[in-house]
Formats: C-alpha cells, sequence, structure tokens
C-alpha cells in the first residue's frame, strides 16, 4: 500500500483528478502510481471533503461511473479519451 505522504503534491493531485474523471479506471491509476483501488480511496478520503468523498464513493459505486476495466462495455478498451487529440511536434494537431 502507497501512503499519500509517500508521493508527490502533484502526483496526489493528478491521482484525484483521474480518479474524478468517470472514464479513468482504477488500473490505469495503478499503472500510472503503483496506487491499488484501496489506495486511491483513502488518498480521496483523506484530502477531500467529507461530501465530496460520499458524492464520488456514490458515483463510483453505481452505474454512472466505469472505474473498473471488468465493468466496462467492450467499445471502450484504452485508457485514452477518443475525442483527445494527437500531440505532433510539441503543439497540438489542428482538426
Amino acid at each position: 500500500m502507497i501512503a499519500s505522504s509517500e508521493l508527490s503534491e502533484l502526483d496526489v493531485n493528478r491521482i484525484i483528478e483521474m480518479a474524478w474523471e468517470d472514464r479513468t479506471p482504477f488500473e490505469a491509476i495503478e499503472f500510472q502510481f503503483g496506487t491499488t483501488e484501496s489506495d486511491v480511496i483513502a488518498i480521496m478520503r483523506s484530502n477531500l471533503k467529507r461530501s465530496s468523498f460520499k458524492l464520488w464513493r456514490k458515483r463510483v459505486n453505481t452505474g454512472v461511473s466505469q472505474k473498473h476495466l471488468k465493468k466496462r462495455s467492450e467499445e471502450i478498451s484504452r485508457f485514452k479519451c477518443s475525442r483527445q487529440r494527437t500531440i505532433s511536434s510539441n503543439k497540438i494537431a489542428k482538426r
């Protein structure tokens, strides 16, 4: 288990951001930061207001969220959003 004290403030902020995103699965967070789902829950619990944490947990536990790869539909098979533009030469590619 990775404690939030072992992570930089920037990493903790990114984990929280990724956890709030419905389409980012816990597996992606674990792959990038080495934190398990229970680690993410602990980080969210310690860094959010109680009401915000309850709202997040409710979202994750209902059908709204697709935070687990096993619960996702087959069309969502990667971590990157299909609307995300590619980056080339350090500039965002134009449409």
